[in-house]
């Protein structure tokens, strides 16, 4: 049935990821945003494009505005601002508009890496050990080497590089403070798991269905760690995209796709997911997998991981997007109420934070 809709996206504008090199991220959104539009059209849909800038009371006084029947959301935050992200889907539930994608509890939660991993762990997901640091409180440092530092709320691999993991205390240190410097708000950093690296793709409401696993697999000479780093993502002639390579459908057994799937699901469902969510995961030395990130709403630009699996599925690019909506048009009644963390059956990660990351950035 022909649906009005409406694609609402940050409008790319100078951040602090200028000052970073990692423009090419926020720019990425803009890929994905025509690719959608052609396909809703190719479903015989109106098509609305809607940028939005900040502040937020404007962008409130457009979402208000809107006469559709959905919006298809590909707004990943404000530029140099990804907590915002949340606030445009709060804002259409509060509307009443139905929109794609997971609900602002899910990407709230997911966005805090140390939150993330604080329910998991509670809910007996294994994900590595870690700490919030900042340079202020390196001598509290108490896991074992090697670790990685991450910023604790950015996507789209913002502040990865070689430099990234860590083997001593100089160059954590170091790593700590350009993290902190550049993104705020302290480092997560997390114990290196270097096994077999998968994502997975979950789609649904209150039933779900996994897409074909895609393993990463790494060519990179010895002194380079094997990470996803952001120019593994973004920068064609970087060793590191060179280097990295996506096997779909993943060379695994029946019992390790198993694994994968269940593992997927029980995050997807803890935080609250809906529509459609990447589930990141690593073996550990024992063949244990552990989550490292859950993405709401990932990219799904034509040559994305999730477009990737999608097609592995049987599904043309045309199809995918239209499975989104129809799930956006499905959604029940509960929104985000799956989640143990909404619903507050489960505690405030904030309340555990202490007891599982051993030390809190001040």
């Amino acid at each position: 049935m022909r649906k009005h809709i409406a694609i609402i996206y940050n409008e790319p504008f100078p951040s602090r990821y200028d000052n970073a090199r990692e423009e090419k991220a926020v720019l990425g959104v803009l890929e994905a945003v025509t690719a959608v539009q052609q396909a809703l059209i190719e479903l015989d849909h109106d098509v609305t494009r809607v940028p939005l800038v900040p502040p937020m009371k404007s962008t409130r006084r457009k979402l208000s505005s809107l006469d559709v029947d959905v919006v298809f959301n590909l707004f990943e935050g404000f530029c140099g601002y990804p907590e915002t992200e949340a606030l445009v889907t709060e804002a259409l539930s509060e509307l009443g508009i139905p929109y794609t994608g997971c609900p602002g509890t899910a990407l709230r939660l997911a966005l805090d890496k140390a939150s993330t991993k604080v329910l998991l762990k509670t809910a007996g997901i294994s994900t590595p050990d870690f700490q919030l640091l900042s340079p202020r409180i390196m001598h509290m440092f108490q896991l074992g080497y090697p670790c990685i530092v991450k910023p604790r709320s950015e996507d789209a691999s913002h502040g990865l590089s070689e430099a990234s993991v860590v083997t001593d205390a100089a160059s954590l240190e170091k790593q700590v403070v350009v993290v902190s410097k550049a993104y705020g708000g302290g480092a997560l950093v997390e114990e290196f798991i270097n096994g077999r690296e998968f994502n997975a793709t979950v789609m649904g409401n209150s039933r779900c269905t996994v897409l074909p696993v895609s393993e990463i697999t790494y060519s990179l000479p010895s002194e380079m760690p094997e990470i996803l780093t952001f120019s593994a993502k973004w920068d064609p002639e970087s060793p590191y995209y060179q280097g990295t390579r996506v096997v779909c459908p993943a060379e695994i057994s029946a019992d390790e796709k198993e694994s994968i799937n269940q593992t997927a699901l029980a995050a997807f469902r803890l935080l609250g997911c809906q529509g459609y969510a990447r589930v990141d995961m690593r073996m550990d030395e024992k063949g244990q997998l552990n989550v490292i990130e859950v993405n709401p709403n990932p990219d799904i630009s034509p040559d994305a991981g999730a477009v990737r699996q999608a097609r592995a599925a049987g599904m043309s690019y045309t199809e995918f997007i239209d499975r989104i909506v129809s799930l956006a048009l499905q959604k029940e009644d509960y929104d985000s109420q799956n989640s143990l963390y909404a619903t507050g059956r489960q505690a405030s990660p904030d309340a555990n934070i202490a007891k599982y990351a051993r030390v809190q950035a001040v």
